[in-house]
């Protein structure tokens, strides 16, 4: 597959490193001198200096053999003539990452398909289904649904008065005949590991498990991890993200307060959300917040344009009474220090675009996947070929690739939490726990 991405931001260069990994021949269209020379030493790939909106840089980059085109540069402009562009040229895939709301309407986007572009990605929006998948799980760090919904990822800190808290992993295997669970990997200060019988849960630790849906609610008391439903929810920042995640709870009879510090915007957002309490004050404004209930809030969600505000605020709110709190942080170091600091959870805009764009342009045999931004792992699910060496065999006899493991096999209606002595079968959806130097690996493996 030839791809050529226009823009190499954070976003852009997740997306290249990956394709690159997985054997794709990649071209990089990069403006920025500086972002050259560094994208040359760190990416096999072809990287040309100029703008995705000319034609003849287009050329040089080889757009009439490209099969799919991804256009991820801060101007929504530039993105759109890229993509129009490559559409005259006969690109069979397009993908365009827009910010401005106005170019994400339905009617814009059955425009846009007219146009060649197959998929429009916001990045506000999809941010703000990651948000509201967090605060749904009301204790987890980590949220990703699979095989329809039937199958859910989780990650959840281990506190040290958790029932987890020092058991082995032999130990919690011995329950899996009653509660359908697997835990696939455990973050440990900078290191994540696919654990092993031996291992013991510490406290600080961020543990991933898979299950089936249906089992959460009693793995969830089992293991205290999830409380009440949140009913009351406080937002600090009222720009995109958190208008859009305001909405959607707002709809759910949740009650939502919105902190904005810009009085202007505060007006219009008070205007326009009926049913969402606007407050024009800052994030740290404590007696303020004291008096609107900070104290009885079951999550404070930090989506502000400053992360470090955002890791400030969070961790005001949490030592005011509220329940969780959750921060926007996109620099990879923060995402891995936020929970050692106390924050319980964090989105990073930069993986949730590109894991969106991932999704879209997945290699033959990965039906789905999840980046866990605290490790920067992922969870593929990935559909077993007819053909092959794996199925049929034992999975202890198979040689999965080192760094990862298989935590549900999806057969049909069957959700199977798998031990060794189980096989897969053709057409069976394979749910797997990776870590970052064996994605390209495990990939090849189920091809």
């Amino acid at each position: 597959m030839n791809v050529i991405i226009v823009g190499a931001g954070e976003v852009g260069f997740h997306i290249a490193e990956r394709l690159s990994k997985e054997g794709r021949n990649v071209t990089v269209i990069e403006k920025d001198r500086l972002k050259e020379h560094f994208l040359k030493g760190k990416l096999n790939a072809l990287v040309i200096r100029g703008s995705g909106a000319s034609a003849e840089v287009l050329e040089e980059a080889g757009i009439e053999t490209a099969d799919l085109f991804v256009a991820v540069t801060d101007q929504d402009e530039v993105n759109l003539v890229a993509c129009l562009l490559a559409h005259e040229r006969g690109t069979r895939r397009i993908v365009a990452r827009i910010k401005s709301l106005e170019y994400t309407t339905a009617e814009w986007a059955r425009n846009a398909r007219k146009l060649g572009i197959d998929l429009l990605i916001n990045p506000q929006q999809v941010v703000a289904e990651e948000l509201y998948r967090l605060i749904s799980y009301t204790a987890a760090s980590e949220v990703a649904e699979f095989a329809d919904g039937r199958v859910v990822f989780l990650g959840y800190a281990i506190g040290p008065r958790s029932p987890l808290s020092g058991v082995t992993l032999q130990d919690v295997a011995s329950i899996r005949g009653i509660y359908r669970m697997l835990i696939t990997g455990i973050a440990r200060r900078h290191e994540t590991i696919i654990p092993r019988g031996e291992d013991v849960i510490q406290a600080g630790d961020i543990v991933y498990f898979v299950c089936n849906k249906s089992d959460v609610p009693a793995i969830n008391y089992l293991f205290d991890f999830e409380k009440e439903p949140p009913k009351v929810v406080f937002i600090l920042g009222g720009g995109r993200v958190g208008e859009a995640l305001a909405r959607k709870l707002a709809g759910l009879d949740m009650r939502v307060t919105l902190i904005e510090r810009d009085p202007q915007l505060c007006e219009r957002l008070a205007e326009e959300l009926d049913d969402v309490a606007v407050l024009n004050t800052e994030g740290t404004d404590v007696e303020t917040l004291k008096h609107e209930g900070i104290a009885g809030c079951d999550a404070y969600v930090a989506v502000t344009e400053d992360e470090q505000t955002n890791i400030l605020c969070s961790l005001l709110a949490k030592n005011y009474g509220a329940k969780r709190a959750i921060a926007l942080v996109d620099r990879h170091e923060f995402v891995t220090l936020a929970p050692s600091l106390g924050v319980d959870a964090c989105i990073s805009p930069r993986l949730a675009t590109a894991s969106a764009v991932l999704k879209y342009v997945r290699p033959p045999g990965v039906a789905s996947l999840a980046t866990v931004e605290y490790s920067n792992s992922e969870v593929l699910e990935l559909v077993v070929p007819d053909k092959g060496r794996i199925a049929g065999k034992p999975l202890k006899d198979i040689g999965l690739p080192a760094g990862s493991i298989i935590g549900v096999i999806v057969r049909g209606e069957q959700v199977i939490i798998p031990t060794g002595e189980d096989h897969l079968e053709p057409g069976d959806h394979a749910i797997v726990f990776v870590l970052p130097g064996a994605i390209a690996e495990v990939e090849s493996f189920f091809s």
